[in-house]
């Protein structure tokens, strides 16, 4: 298995669906940590977009190796990523969301229709990535970015 530094820094290579799923559960983790600790620190609302923005890269790495894991160049991948990052940006501005009174003076913001509609997008294509990385096997054997990572741990 990859030192955690390569797991996290670099997108040479490949990963493992087992692999992966250690390095997703390593930055739930680290999102929880620096959320709470953040939250304290420059309130609920920073604390998530200095998350994001910290935890960014290292997902972008883990995506992009278990993609090439599967013999692809990740393109989909870096779509998917750059429209997240695109949507965050927006929520964070508060743009597409306008301020609703749910009744007792309690002010909530509500998402407009192309908000709704680009959430939508990012959802179906989350669970598209989702499928594709977590549970679809690797190309059995070397493909392009590497030898087998399932092969190197059956003979170490």
């Amino acid at each position: 298995m990859e030192t955690l530094q390569a797991l996290y820094t670099t997108t040479s290579g490949r990963l493992s669906r087992k692999q992966w799923w250690l390095g997703v559960v390593g930055l739930i983790f680290a999102s929880i940590v620096l959320s709470l600790l953040l939250g304290f620190v420059t309130g609920a609302f920073f604390a998530s977009i200095i998350t994001y923005v910290i935890l960014f890269y290292p997902s972008w790495c883990l995506g992009i190796k278990r993609r090439q894991d599967r013999g692809n160049d990740a393109t989909d991948f870096k779509i998917f990523m750059g429209f997240s990052a695109l949507v965050t940006l927006l929520q964070t501005f508060g743009l597409g969301f306008t301020i609703t009174d749910i009744g007792n003076d309690v002010m909530v913001p509500t998402p407009d229709m192309w908000m709704s509609i680009l959430m939508l997008l990012l959802a179906v294509a989350g669970i598209y990535m989702l499928v594709q990385l977590g549970f679809l096997r690797g190309t059995p054997g070397s493909n392009t970015y590497g030898p087998d990572p399932l092969a190197m741990t059956a003979t170490a």
